[in-house]
């Protein structure tokens, strides 16, 4: 089934003009004086598009702050008002999204927690029916790009046109300096299906910790993604919920002024003609590099067939330990990374694999 998105062209609502958009408030809304503070203190800094807040908080374990509820959304109506800025926070259920309409948010967001359950998406799809307001999805907890785009399309299939990605990262059970790795490739495949889409990037989430925001940030706008939604509070170091990835405002107008935000596009002829020549070569070397694949592929089915013919296993353990070591060691050698060759080789392994699995089910051909 061909995927299609019904996308409004208009993204005022997110941004003005064609910078990156900012969003930015606390990860939760706490007391009245700290929503309304953080958000005039945000506005000064002249970067911010729009104010956000968790007023219902998702927890993993129980008995710990799952948010202030209903009356936050009154705080953050006033934020609004006193910066004249449009205010936006996470709904997770029908009754969310109601409460957050009836206050009149302006802009709703769907947390990764409930992006991975299509019956939740499908629950708030049900209440937007008929209703003009935009709408942001972060990715799923896991690494599932279908899942992530089936909740954009049952939001958009509710008439929703004013709608966003926001990409968070994914959690992983492997310990990495970030909260939740960010798995570019994912919002990357995400963009190349859908173009007009925006894509905004969660560095908070992504990091864990204030430290590596900036890096995040730089890298989100690198890849061409529309815009950034980074924590705040006045006090970070007191905050109800992640405070460790959390910034104060002067904090974020500073991260934000280092930013490099650089062009899509040039008129620059020169440089457009020598980028098509080194694409030209990209191409070619890729050309070669498939067939080269083929013709691996191609030996890897007659060892197959000879190890069937003399009952001999698929997998040589010792045989993969050579190949691994003399492979990252020649990697190295060539300015490759050791990540990129592990993953390269356990691919090409993978298939190598595979090919010998069906050469192995064949009937043995007697003489």
């Amino acid at each position: 089934m061909k995927k299609q998105l019904d996308i409004s062209s208009d993204l005022s609502w997110l941004t003005k003009g064609s910078r990156p958009a900012i969003i930015s408030g606390p990860c939760s809304a706490e007391t009245e004086e700290q929503v309304i503070s953080t958000a005039t203190s945000l506005a000064a800094t002249g970067r911010v598009d729009v104010l956000r807040a968790g007023i219902w908080k998702p927890r993993t374990r129980p008995n710990s702050f799952e948010g202030v509820g209903e009356e936050g959304l009154k705080w953050l109506k006033a934020a609004g008002k006193e910066t004249g800025l449009p205010v936006s926070t996470e709904v997770a259920n029908a009754r969310h999204t109601e409460e957050a309409l009836k206050h009149g948010i302006d802009i709703l967001w769907i947390g990764a927690r409930t992006t991975v359950n299509p019956f939740s998406v499908q629950e708030i799809a049900d209440v937007l029916k008929g209703v003009d307001i935009p709408v942001m999805v972060k990715n799923p907890l896991n690494p599932d790009l279908e899942l992530w785009i089936g909740a954009l399309e049952r939001i958009n299939q509710a008439g929703v046109t004013r709608i966003a990605a926001i990409h968070r990262g994914f959690s992983s059970f492997e310990k990495t300096s970030y909260r939740n790795v960010p798995k570019w490739e994912f919002p990357i495949e995400l963009k190349r299906r859908f173009p007009e889409l925006p894509i905004i990037c969660d560095p908070s989430h992504i990091a864990g910790n204030r430290d590596l925001l900036g890096m995040i940030a730089q890298k989100a706008l690198d890849l061409e993604m529309d815009g950034l939604m980074i924590e705040s509070h006045m006090s970070p170091d007191s905050a109800w919920s992640d405070a460790k990835q959390q910034v104060t405002p002067a904090t974020l107008n500073r991260l934000l002024s280092e930013l490099i935000v650089r062009n899509k596009t040039t008129e620059n002829q020169e440089f457009t003609t020598r980028l098509d020549e080194l694409r030209h070569q990209i191409d070619e070397i890729d050309e070669e590099i498939f067939q080269k694949l083929g013709n691996r592929m191609k030996i890897a089915v007659e060892i197959g067939k000879y190890k069937r013919d003399n009952q001999v296993t698929i997998l040589q353990v010792n045989r993969w330990d050579t190949i691994i070591k003399q492979r990252k060691s020649l990697a190295a050698a060539l300015g490759l990374s050791e990540e990129f060759a592990d993953k390269l080789l356990r691919i090409i392994h993978k298939e190598s694999i595979s090919q010998q699995t069906q050469v192995m089910n064949e009937p043995l051909v007697k003489a």
